[in-house]
């Protein structure tokens, strides 16, 4: 058990691992909340009890499973976003295999992740699809609530429901978060970002994007006035709606460097050239053209400095859409430079010294995530490939 504190609210409470469970008397999805993955992010914590406990009183009917997760316990009672390691920077197959063949010596945050793998595991044997996999955060910096998420279609689709903006690509720049392990396994997940860490408006943001969720998945069902209500709530929040951005570029800070984000940046806020945005070891960082940034940091821990996005035209979702459709990547391997470097065929090698006329933004359309394997080579992975889409296809949404 953790005491988890609340400055927004100004008081404490304590939780499990299983911050809560509602079991309903009618098949339904199987919907999972995480909060506090990050420990001085408590804001998804209370708004899921007071969610839990609202669906209670109410006593209304449940369909399927809803569960609320607890991640980082040390880390929300010591109130600090990791102890030892970032929580969602370790769900890779290799750091888990390795957790597993040492769990007699594992360091605080390791253990966190062995007992949330342990419950994963359960809750995937034990209930039934579909399966939602919702992550709350809060931001260092001042934000519009948003979602992000890894860009498979069945996520994009899920995702559409919600009247945000929708950030793409990150999974490129961030290895070994939780939300990427679990759509690695074919499942719906998404992330959502309420507001400012202490704000307490990042509480209400997050208790509307629950209801909203519960209901979009199927486990609630809300009448078409109170869902109305919702949206218009969780749409005034940010006027952008469920505009489409990606992420391409990422400043990552270097062990050891000294960086400072420059005060006054907020998400989405759209910088001209030639302005200083942060400095390290003493020196600026200025834009060389205009920018829109994203999640700049404001916090003591955390190794990305900032990112900056861009919106993505509605034509190219819907040519991505179609070439993902009729597997167009399929024939990228009789071109030079391309070869398949798995037996499952869904990862390719790229040769970037034959295969020049090759962009990542290419590899996007087609549904591939790109890492950099060394100065010539990038390995690219099919998003599409997991996605189990015949769990959802009876879903209202789908």
């Amino acid at each position: 058990m953790a005491k988890v504190f609340s400055s927004a609210l100004g008081e404490s409470t304590n939780i499990d691992r299983v911050i809560g469970h509602l079991s309903g008397n009618c098949p339904g999805p199987t919907v999972v909340f995480f909060a506090g993955i990050h420990g001085n992010e408590p804001a998804g914590v209370f708004a899921l009890k007071h969610v839990l406990n609202e669906l209670r009183v109410r006593q209304t009917p449940i369909y399927g499973q809803i569960y609320a997760i607890a991640g980082n316990l040390k880390a929300l009672q010591a109130n600090v976003r990791f102890l030892e390691k970032d929580l969602n920077r370790i769900w890779t197959v290799q750091e888990i295999n390795q957790i597993a063949n040492s769990a007699e010596n594992l360091g605080s945050d390791e253990k966190e992740l062995w007992e949330l793998y342990q419950l994963l595991l359960e809750i995937l044997s034990q209930e039934k699809a579909p399966y939602y996999f919702i992550d709350l955060h809060t931001t260092s910096s001042e934000t519009a609530p948003f979602v992000v998420l890894n860009d498979s279609m069945l996520n994009r689709k899920f995702a559409s429901n919600y009247p945000l903006p929708i950030i793409l690509g990150i999974e490129e720049y961030l290895v070994g978060a939780l939300l990427s392990y679990i759509n690695e396994l074919g499942y719906v997940s998404l992330g959502y970002e309420s507001g400012q860490h202490d704000d307490i408006s990042s509480i209400r943001n997050s208790i509307d994007f629950i209801f909203y969720t519960l209901n979009i998945s199927g486990a609630v069902q809300l009448s078409t006035p109170v869902r109305n209500v919702l949206e218009q709530q969780i749409l005034s929040s940010d006027r952008r709606t469920n505009t489409f951005y990606e992420i391409y570029y990422q400043h990552k800070i270097t062990k050891g460097n000294r960086f400072k984000m420059l005060p006054g940046f907020r998400n989405f806020q759209i910088i001209p050239k030639g302005r200083d945005i942060a400095e390290e070891n003493n020196k600026p960082l200025v834009t060389s053209k205009k920018r829109q940034i994203f999640m700049p940091l404001y916090q003591e821990l955390g190794s990305e400095g900032f990112y900056f996005i861009r919106t993505i035209p509605r034509v190219l979702l819907w040519i991505s859409k179609g070439l993902r459709w009729f597997r167009v990547d399929g024939l990228l391997v009789y071109l030079p430079g391309i070869q398949w470097a798995s037996l499952k065929k869904d990862v390719l090698l790229v040769d970037q010294r034959i295969a020049r006329f090759m962009a990542k933004s290419f590899f996007h359309l087609l549904g591939y995530r790109a890492r950099r394997l060394d100065k010539t080579h990038l390995v690219v992975k099919n998003r599409e490939a997991a996605s189990r889409n015949w769990e959802y296809k009876d879903s209202k949404w789908y």
